[in-house]
């Protein structure tokens, strides 16, 4: 598609924490989904945004971190192109993090259209991590925040323990009925071979921070 009539400006933003031993190559594959939508050959020819001010596609290999600041012309289909990624940065990551992407309708000028048009932008958030876990604790601490931020407007930050103990109880409630999704997917365990324990479920109940 060329990128003059494309109907939306893309915006992908977000940094991911990646394991010490990953490669750049690994990178390059993993994020193959968006530098191959632009038409470029390689990563590096569709790493810079397409607006100046912004860094584009950028890895700290001393910090191990992919950081995400870029914006490109596209179509619907990009969302595609996003959930493959995310697959797979899923196997790269260290720890769990939240890419925000938000879609800018190009066709839409507020001023020309009617009353009664409305824009066709758009607002993701998608989250990649290691494990299931790994991703609810970067569901739960965001929707923390959000809910701390709106409730501090009434209420004073210690009144609020409360209200964080019942977001904590219902991301467990969310994180046991996965595990107990998974288990049913497993064939049944030998009746002398089992260790015990409740490692399984893509690992640890995401941790309460108060």
């Amino acid at each position: 598609m060329s990128s003059y009539n494309a109907p939306f400006e893309i915006h992908v933003h977000g940094d991911v924490p990646l394991r010490a031993d990953v490669t750049f190559t690994q990178i390059q594959d993993a994020l193959k989904p968006l530098w191959t939508y632009t038409g470029a050959k390689s990563l590096a020819d569709a790493a810079e945004s397409a607006y100046e001010e912004e860094p584009g596609i950028r890895f700290d290999a001393t910090e191990h971190l992919l950081t995400l600041c870029w914006t490109v012309p596209g179509n619907d289909d990009f969302r595609q192109a996003l959930d493959e990624m995310c697959m797979s940065l899923n196997e790269l990551a260290e720890q769990g993090a939240a890419i925000e992407v938000t879609f800018y309708d190009t066709e839409f000028d507020e001023e020309e259209e009617p009353p009664e048009a409305e824009s066709r932008d758009d607002f993701v958030m998608l989250f990649v991590g290691p494990t299931p876990a790994a991703i609810m604790q970067v569901q739960r601490d965001l929707l923390v925040e959000d809910v701390v931020n709106l409730m501090e407007r009434h209420f004073d930050a210690s009144e609020l323990g409360g209200v964080v103990a019942e977001v904590d109880r219902l991301f467990s409630n969310r994180f046991d009925a996965l595990v107990s999704s998974l288990e049913l997917g497993k064939p049944p365990r030998g009746s002398g071979g089992g260790s015990g324990g409740s490692s399984h479920g893509g690992g640890r109940r995401p941790r309460h921070l108060h």
